[in-house]
């Protein structure tokens, strides 16, 4: 028994050593594959799978680099030749790396059927339309609203205070102004979702202009009538 024990054991350290640098050459290999997938994929991630007479190669990619390559043999189980853990074992590696130069011919295959995709594709393209004149009488417009807003402004900032907002309906929409001071923030048609005919920010869009114009003359004609009530209020004030 006790020469039994004293046996020498044989060790496995060469062929798991072997294993790692396998694995580390398949990852180098592996890595320049999937930048060219990125690149070619214009993505930071994605995966493709390539066939052999074996099985199938998966190849996960992310930010350029191999997140997995896996091969799936038409028979036996999955190996995960690279992964985030630790390698495949020594035997399904082998395996795997028996049909790892087909896995290869295939990816080169893969981009040789990209080869004259943009053969006889032109890059003669039709002139743009400019927008600029539309714009700027767009422009035009606006600000010719922004000094009317800014007027009617003045006249509320000098009967109703340092700031508020004035109201009305045109064509069955809410029309409001907003002053501070004797400058309008802003003119909004169509409530808190509505159009900004004037504000801080940029001008509304052409067609918004254009679709609420007419009604402009229709608000300040309603405004003109409230300042005419007013009037007339005050008129039947007396301090005697």
């Amino acid at each position: 028994m006790t020469d039994e024990l004293e046996s020498e054991v044989d060790g496995l350290g060469d062929v798991a050593e072997r294993r790692d640098d396998v694995a580390a050459r398949v990852r180098t290999h592996a890595g320049q594959i999937a930048r060219e997938l990125a690149v070619l994929q214009g993505g930071d991630y994605g995966q493709e799978t390539f066939s052999t007479d074996a099985g199938s190669w998966t190849l996960k990619y992310e930010a350029g680099d191999v997140q997995y390559l896996r091969f799936d043999p038409k028979s036996g189980s999955e190996t995960y030749v690279v992964s985030s853990k630790q390698p495949p074992e020594p035997e399904p590696l082998a395996t795997a790396m028996a049909n790892y130069d087909a896995f290869v011919a295939a990816y080169n295959e893969y981009v040789a059927s990209f080869d004259g995709l943009f053969d006889g594709v032109s890059t003669e393209f039709p002139p743009i339309e400019s927008t600029a004149e539309l714009a700027a009488e767009r422009d035009r417009i606006v600000d010719r609203i922004r000094t009317v807003a800014d007027r009617m402004a003045g006249e509320l900032y000098r009967y109703d205070g340092e700031y508020g907002t004035y109201a009305a309906t045109v064509s069955g929409t809410r029309w409001e102004l907003k002053w501070d001071g004797d400058v309008a923030s802003y003119l909004r048609v169509g409530g808190s979702d509505g159009t900004y005919l004037v504000s801080q920010y940029g001008p509304p869009a052409a067609p918004e202009v254009r679709r609420l114009v007419d009604d402009v003359g229709a608000f300040v004609a309603s405004f003109n009538d409230h300042v005419d009530d007013l009037e007339a209020d005050l008129s039947t004030v007396s301090l005697e």
